[in-house]
């Protein structure tokens, strides 16, 4: 298991979501809209899907563009 993040867009920094889950869960999931509350500058970030990674302890693998590697 792991947490879904997004990439807060005034920082670049990643950020939870406070979704768990795995990637294979994650990458089946229908398209979907979220908003999240930023840990960072404290606003609230909407967010699709597919701006979206899941960030599994001790896996690593190469992100797609934009995502933090």
């Amino acid at each position: 298991m792991g947490m879904v993040m997004v990439k807060c867009p005034q920082t670049g920094l990643a950020i939870p979501t406070g979704i768990k889950t795995d990637r294979e869960s994650f990458g089946r999931r229908p398209v979907f809209f979220s908003r999240t509350r930023c840990v960072i500058c404290h606003t609230d970030h909407p967010w699709f899907a597919r701006e979206a990674w899941v960030d599994e302890p001790g896996i690593r693998v190469r992100h797609r563009a934009g995502a933090p590697a």
